[in-house]
């Protein structure tokens, strides 16, 4: 199985922009730039690569805590996953210094430690989590049956 993404520059790294496209669809064309990438600007309209590395890690995180609670014979009601990625300028440039995971659970059935035991192994063990292991990934969890 193989994914792809492209990314189109054009300009300077400061003032130039590029778009991001899938061929999925889900973002096409998708624009970005110095300001969506090292700005919090408001209202820039634009994705960036750490925001979609962020989605990636929350989607891939709820898809594998999904599996480790429904081979428990249950299922969640729901699993709201938050990824932050912090992006720093160092004396190297900028580099991707850490991952912060907030997940809200809800599984019926199911004690909260046995939640917390789940969703550190999926943490530990999703592919995007394996990919990323060189920076620093913490999880804060909410949980309710």
């Amino acid at each position: 199985m193989k994914r792809k993404a492209t990314a189109i520059w054009k300009g300077t790294g400061l003032e130039g922009s590029g778009t991001l496209s899938a061929p999925s669809g889900f973002f096409d064309n998708s624009p970005y730039s110095a300001k969506t990438r090292f700005e919090n600007e408001d209202g820039t309209k634009g994705s960036n690569p750490e925001e979609m590395i962020a989605a990636a890690h929350a989607g891939c995180f709820s898809m594998a805590l999904s599996f480790q609670i429904a081979g428990k014979d249950l299922k969640a009601e729901e699993l709201k996953t938050t990824a932050t990625v912090s992006l720093e300028k160092g004396d190297a440039g900028f580099s991707i210094t850490g991952i912060v995971l907030d997940l809200k659970g809800k599984v019926p059935g199911m004690d909260e430690a046995q939640f917390k035991e789940l969703a550190e192994a999926a943490k530990e063990n999703c592919p995007v989590s394996k990919a990323l292991s060189s920076v620093p990934i913490s999880l804060n969890i909410s949980f309710s049956s």
